[in-house]
């Protein structure tokens, strides 16, 4: 699977990938940014600087990975979405499934 967060600094972002990787929940982490996010937050138009952590994880890993985030996530509401790779090299997915768990 591949999952999606957003973090307000690339620090927050390095901590929960490296958090993510170290607890053996995901294969690996990406941090790209920054970038602008549009958003509505108690009632008002929200733009603000962001950075994107990309996850990839094996699917039993997905319910561990979004209670680790809700524990460690410094947003009140994170932004965790997961969808399911339909296509991935057999290599790859051998070594992501064997790294991390």
């Amino acid at each position: 699977m591949i999952g999606w967060t957003t973090c307000e600094t690339r620090e927050d972002a390095l901590r929960l990938a490296r958090g993510l990787v170290e607890a053996k929940l995901a294969a690996c982490a990406q941090i790209s940014g920054p970038l602008t996010s549009v958003y509505r937050w108690d009632g008002r138009i929200e733009a603000a600087e962001e950075y994107r952590l990309t996850v990839k994880f094996p699917a039993r890993a997905e319910p561990s990975i979004r209670a680790w985030l809700e524990t460690h996530h410094p947003y009140e509401v994170p932004q965790w979405v997961a969808v399911t790779a339909t296509a991935v090299s057999e290599k790859y997915l051998n070594w992501a499934e064997g790294d991390s768990t």
